[in-house]
């Protein structure tokens, strides 16, 4: 479009920026939040009968209390606040106690039904939309709330009244809003890294004063380290038979593998990030199988050195390995161990597919090895199918028919899906 000055003179040409010259810029954002600040009081008016008759428009006041930086009062009027209803009602509201300005609020008030039938009065402004939106307290002083709150006669005569006294349940809600924008400058915390600063010390062996004795293997350690990690190690390094250990001790009924593990756990409080590298004992076995294995040696020896982080764990990685076939020996692996999480996901897995799981191998040596585990597993079946518990008591508690002979359970096809 062509400018002219007033002679009539062509200027120039103005130029009206197009959307795609405008595309390239990055909008700036930021995001108004309005929310509320919640808070309750309960006020008890004990002797309500002797508070009545003290006149229209006095009332009983609560202690202060504090929401959203404001304090507030609940005000009892017993005789009622307005001369016109002659006492007939009694009358109740929430006072702003301390200095504000058009303090906006949401209220709630609830005189407690004290039968424990639950059907307490309640007036809100939490459950429902405010077509004029919060209410505006002007000024220290102002209040909400309701003149006619009940009618007398009703009240007295109510489950809202007991031994003389009421109790008056109070929520304010104050309403706030911020605006939020971008962080320009951000200062990066780094992660912790007091795992890795423990495990140098493991890993270099500066100034250990322990060695373990592990089959044909050896692990130097700190006993202070490891005393704080582990209760037992600390009854067994500091207790009254300290002097007796000396700076080597040897470990039984572990395998190097799996204390190289532990000690790395205690140390980093974590797993190696694969633990292959820690199952020389089992490297035949296909990798998921090394890792479960592992897991379950683990999990005896965080039972057995008191390392609730490192039981749990142990359960969190083979909870997730269940299967038909290993659910027996899992569930009696964390009976024996006291690894009550997986024990009970153990009994749930049993029990919603017991046709299957009874015909396992694993179901055998359970049977054998830990009998009174078959209670507890019926005990879970009749928690998901009270006919499927029933129809299989014989076989959970012998495995045998009423002539005595050893059965199977006969599987439908309905039941093995």
């Amino acid at each position: 479009m062509a400018l002219f000055d007033p002679a009539g003179a062509q200027v120039s040409d103005a130029v009206t920026p197009s959307p795609v010259a405008l595309s390239g810029s990055t909008p700036s954002r930021s995001r108004s939040v309005t929310e509320t600040i919640n808070g309750s009081h309960h006020f008890t008016i004990q002797g309500y009968s002797l508070a009545k008759g003290m006149g229209v428009g006095k009332y009983i006041a609560s202690d202060t209390f504090t929401v959203g930086g404001y304090r507030w009062a609940v005000y009892f009027y017993p005789d009622g606040k307005n001369q016109e209803d002659q006492s007939m009602y009694v009358s109740v509201f929430i006072a702003l106690a301390s200095e504000g300005t058009d303090v906006r609020a949401l209220f709630e008030l609830t005189l407690l039904d004290q039968s424990g039938k639950g059907k307490h009065k309640v007036h809100s402004h939490f459950d429902r939309a405010l077509e004029s939106g919060p209410y505006t307290l002007k000024y220290r002083g102002s209040m909400w709330g309701y003149k006619r709150f009940f009618k007398r006669t009703g009240l007295e005569n109510s489950d809202f009244l007991k031994n003389d006294s009421l109790v008056i349940s109070c929520t304010v809600g104050v309403v706030v809003s911020s605006t939020q924008g971008p962080r320009l400058y951000t200062i990066p915390v780094p992660e912790s890294n007091i795992g890795e600063q423990f495990g140098a010390l493991l890993d270099e062996g500066t100034n250990t004063d322990i060695t373990f004795l592990v089959g044909s293997e050896s692990f130097k350690a700190h006993k202070l380290v490891l005393a704080v990690r582990s209760p037992f190690f600390r009854a067994q390094l500091y207790g009254p038979l300290a002097d007796s250990i000396g700076d080597t001790l040897e470990i039984q009924d572990i395998e190097p593998p799996v204390f190289k593990v532990l000690l790395h756990f205690i140390y980093h409080d974590n797993l190696p990030e694969t633990m292959l590298e820690s199952t020389e004992m089992v490297c035949d076995c296909p990798s998921y199988k090394v890792d479960t294995m592992m897991a379950q040696h683990l999990l005896a020896a965080a039972d057995h050195y008191c390392l609730d982080r490192l039981k749990v764990i142990c359960e969190s990685r083979l909870c997730k390995e269940i299967n038909v076939e290993n659910v027996a020996t899992t569930l009696s692996l964390a009976d024996q161990h006291h690894a009550s999480q997986l024990k009970s996901v153990c009994l749930k897995f049993a029990a919603a597919n017991l046709a299957a799981v009874l015909r396992s191998d694993g179901f055998e040596h359970l049977r054998d090895s830990c009998p009174s585990l078959q209670s507890e597993i019926l005990r879970a079946v009749a928690g998901v199918d009270e006919d499927a518990s029933k129809s299989t008591w014989a076989q959970l508690s012998d495995g045998t028919d009423a002539s005595g002979r050893r059965v199977r359970q006969r599987v439908s096809s309905s039941d093995a899906e």
